[in-house]
């Protein structure tokens, strides 16, 4: 009944591949909607706005990505006095003018207008709203006099009587605020959320509420300070670091939970013997190699989802790891040095339940110098985890070294892509008892292969881009035969039954160029970035490969076998 009620206060349309219905105005809409979602809605327009200006308890509006929504098309919730929350985030006709209009709605407490036209004047003028708790102005030209205009902002709150909050949140990434735009901060005491991504601020002042940090792509000095905060998420992606030893030297990490430095400049990581609750750790493309994993397995009592992908991190490291990651559930290793070794060491993380080993050394076999039937198969070390995702992309393993995988009674979301997988990896993978996506890319399956494919019943997307043995006839046969089943390839994509549609060209692989021409009649789209798997084959082998994926020719037909035929045509033309 409560949940019945709650839909009946909202109007959203969150599908891109549904339109809103035309404007109307149904007195229930009128007098019982509080919330209207319509980001990424193209249609909506002025007279959409005159039409929610009629709205009596309208308290959240969402217009976020909605280009047709300018600055005098707000004018008809101008006064609103119902409204706490607006989102015209990425609105480009939203400028100054804008902010004029939403001057006289009171009430107001959260407001996104990041990457509007506004511009720094615009912002000056938003001190007027005293009701403010959450203001995001990510990617707008705020500078420092712009953003001293708060302290205007933050009296009103002061002096207020009405709400106790102020400001806890505010997004500035891409602004052109430095260190003096930023002493300004410290005069919001209640400040838990702070963005500062994209911007030239090297130090923070003494923050003492503050929870959340983002300070990518930054040149940083210090990190806050003050060990009073109670910082618990903190994101450094792509920063430079002025000095290592005293990055975190006073900031207090007690409470530190998040932590992301991918792609920064660390080299020394010391620090990480102060992290003792950390569960979320993002060391991608660092600096980080075996040496280091002493310092990391100081830290891992807690971690529930490590990054190394893109580290110098070997199997050797993970074995000192290994036994001081009880509670780990995520691990990526991608683009790491790590081979087969290593696959024994990741069986003693009982939790891990997400894997990803994409462009590693795997070979699937323990015994790397030798690969052959008696070699032990490395992933059956795997079998006793309770492992959900799986990433075996650009890696050597083989067809038979696939085997293990059918005992992985948990796994749901698993991808291959291999140049040298073929149609005996269909048969390993069909008894995998709870997969739901399978990507098996780049290989040599043919149609005699997806004909005799018995997916699970589970299965609900099979992406084979890059298979270029297959037909379009034999993709098509494979859909009716499991409608439930979206298919995607560069010939067609086949979404299932309750997505209305067959044979539909992708979205995600097609550009707006591609999806024209896919109007043409029997027109074949291909992704610009596929390799052309027939480059790694002589002229013999690819006739033999491609008539090998069609309905052999009856006896009848043909006295001769169709791979005789083959072979005396390359003997006759010089050239294909």
């Amino acid at each position: 009944m409560a949940d019945a009620e709650a839909q009946s206060r909202s109007l959203a349309f969150s599908s891109r591949r549904v339109s809103p219905p035309p404007p109307r105005r149904p007195p229930v809409f009128k007098h019982s909607v509080e919330k209207v979602i319509f980001r990424e809605y193209r249609i909506v327009d002025a007279e959409w706005m005159a039409y929610l200006g009629a709205f009596r308890h309208l308290r959240y509006l969402n217009l976020a990505d909605c280009y047709r929504v300018s600055s005098s098309a707000l004018w008809p919730i101008a006064g609103m006095t119902t409204l706490r929350e607006l989102d015209l985030s990425r609105c480009g006709r939203i400028n100054d003018a804008g902010i004029n209009h939403l001057l006289s709605v009171p009430n107001l407490e959260k407001l996104h207008i990041s990457e509007t036209d506004v511009t720094a004047k615009g912002v000056k003028l938003l001190a007027s709203l005293e009701n403010l708790s959450l203001l995001d102005l990510g990617g707008l030209p705020v500078d420092d006099e712009s953003l001293t205009s708060l302290q205007q902002f933050i009296c009103l709150q002061m002096g207020s009587n009405v709400l106790p909050f102020g400001l806890q949140y505010i997004d500035l990434w891409g602004s052109k605020i430095s260190n003096k735009g930023a002493a300004v901060l410290n005069m919001l005491p209640k400040l838990t959320y702070l963005n500062l991504g994209w911007t030239s601020v090297t130090k923070l002042p003494k923050l003492s509420s503050l929870e959340y940090l983002d300070m990518s792509n930054c040149t940083v000095e210090s990190v806050l300070e003050d060990d009073k905060s109670p910082l618990s998420k903190l994101i450094f992606t792509g920063a430079t670091f002025l000095n290592e030893a005293g990055i975190f030297l006073y900031a207090n990490t007690n409470l530190l939970s998040f932590l992301d430095l991918s792609y920064s400049s660390l080299r020394k990581f010391f620090f990480l013997r102060k992290m003792k609750v950390v569960e979320h750790l993002n060391l991608c493309a660092c600096m980080m190699g075996d040496d280091s994993i002493k310092m990391l397995a100081c830290a891992s009592g807690n971690l529930k989802s490590l990054n190394l992908s893109r580290t110098r991190v070997s199997s050797a490291g993970l074995g000192i790891l290994a036994g001081h990651v009880p509670n780990l559930e995520i691990l990526s290793l991608s683009q790491t040095p790590v081979d087969d070794t290593g696959i024994s060491f990741i069986s003693m993380m009982p939790s891990l339940k997400d894997l990803d080993l994409s462009n590693t050394n795997i070979k699937g076999f323990l015994h790397q110098g030798r690969i052959d039937v008696d070699s032990p198969l490395s992933l059956m070390a795997l079998k006793n985890l309770k492992l959900e995702r799986l990433n075996l992309e650009n890696t050597q393993v083989r067809d038979e070294a696939l085997y293990p995988l059918s005992s992985f009674l948990e796994l749901r979301y698993l991808s291959i892509k291999n140049a040298s997988l073929s149609d005996v990896s269909f048969c390993h993978l069909s008894s995998i008892p709870k997969l739901t996506n399978l990507s098996i890319c780049d290989s040599l399956l043919t149609n005699n292969g997806l004909d005799e494919f018995k997916a699970p019943e589970t299965l609900k997307l099979l992406d084979l881009g890059g298979c270029w043995l297959l037909t379009k006839d034999t993709i098509l046969s494979f859909g009716r035969r499991h409608p439930q089943v979206e298919v995607r390839n560069e010939l067609c994509t086949l979404y299932a039954s309750n997505q209305n549609g067959l044979d539909h060209s992708s979205p995600s692989r097609s550009t707006s160029r591609t999806k024209q021409m896919a109007k043409k009649k029997n027109q074949v789209l291909l992704s610009p970035y596929l390799l052309d798997q027939r480059l790694k084959y002589s002229r013999d082998e690819l006739l033999v490969l491609q008539f090998t994926s069609l309905p052999l020719a009856s006896s009848s037909e043909s006295g001769n076998s169709i791979f005789e035929e083959i072979l005396d045509c390359t003997k006759k033309s010089p050239s294909i």
